[in-house]
């Protein structure tokens, strides 16, 4: 039991990067990113080519360490970032939405065929680090990583939302035109959050894949790795850093005890249990849009919740 919970706090905290991600995007700028899953996966794909061992199957056999596996897994997600961001950011919010899904599926179908880079429908194989590490538990070794990354990740998305950078983006996400008349350029600052954004879900992917020592096109499908992250961040609240965390935490836990209740379901019905751990989550955030429109912790909730403190604090004072 101990060693199931140490496993899903250590999905939670690689789901909980990528809605960081997102949210840098969505939650901060106003870009509508349906392609979560291509960055993520090409995140995977980089630092599992740099750190696999040598294989006739697949590009790769360099053995590098982890943290260069990761900084590549950043940098290759953020260059494919700026390429798409260059051709699309000057669309429309729904056609970026309609671009971001079609980048997405050429990316999966480039994976899926390209054996030789790739190692095509039979994956890849790149084992799993700190295995030898405080006495062979993986999964504890994993999880202390995967929490000290998060928090560092967290902290300097805060800095970042919080300084005059983030501002910007917030004022792009509320009113473009005004943005513009104070002077600022708007694609770039577009451009910066979509490729920050992404390398963010690019380290997300390269933590899945290690934490898994195998990754492969079928492990990235867009109804984990962008209908499910985007659930998160809505659930939990756009613009809010925290709230990304808590509504990875929330979601996640949901997804899956429902596994547990579909498990349960007679034979005849099995074949639909997915069906049914969609609608469940889409239930939930039916109830979460009626009794918080602006999710678990809002970017606006926050601020009401502060004013209200420092309003508090007056009074006493007085």
């Amino acid at each position: 039991m101990i060693e199931y919970g140490m496993f899903t706090l250590c999905l939670i905290g690689i789901f909980g990067i990528l809605t960081l991600g997102l949210n840098i995007q969505w939650g901060l700028t106003g870009l509508f990113n349906i392609g979560v899953t291509a960055f993520a996966a090409v995140g995977a794909y980089t630092s599992g080519i740099l750190t696999a061992p040598p294989s006739d199957a697949h590009l790769g056999g360099f053995g590098m360490p982890l943290l260069v596996g990761i900084a590549g897994a950043i940098i290759v997600s953020g260059i494919l970032a700026l390429c798409v961001g260059l051709i699309t950011l000057n669309l429309r919010a729904d056609y970026l939405a309609i671009a971001s899904i079609g980048i997405a599926e050429i990316v999966r179908l480039f994976l899926k065929t390209e054996g030789w880079l790739t190692g095509g429908v039979r994956g890849m194989e790149i084992g799993r680090p700190f295995e030898g590490w405080l006495g062979g538990n993986f999964t504890l070794n994993y999880l202390i990583f995967t929490i000290l990354v998060v928090a560092v990740l967290y902290v300097l998305l805060e800095i970042a939302r919080r300084a005059p950078w983030g501002r910007v983006l917030r004022s792009i996400r509320e009113n473009e035109d005004s943005t513009m008349a104070a002077g600022k350029s708007v694609l770039a600052f577009r451009l910066q959050a979509f490729v920050l954004g992404s390398c963010v879900m690019g380290l997300g992917g390269a933590m899945y894949a290690h934490f898994f020592g195998f990754v492969s096109p079928e492990a990235f499908r867009p109804m984990i790795f962008t209908f499910l992250v985007w659930v998160m961040l809505i659930a939990g609240g756009s613009g809010n850093n925290k709230g990304a965390l808590v509504g990875a935490f929330v979601i996640w836990l949901i997804w899956s005890g429902s596994e547990f209740m579909t498990g349960m379901l007679p034979a005849d019905l099995s074949t639909r249990a997915g069906s049914v751990r969609i609608l469940l989550v889409g239930l939930l955030l039916e109830i979460i849009l009626v009794t918080r429109p602006e999710g678990l912790l809002s970017e606006a909730g926050e601020r009401k919740r502060q004013i209200a403190r420092e309003r508090r604090r007056a009074g006493e004072e007085g």
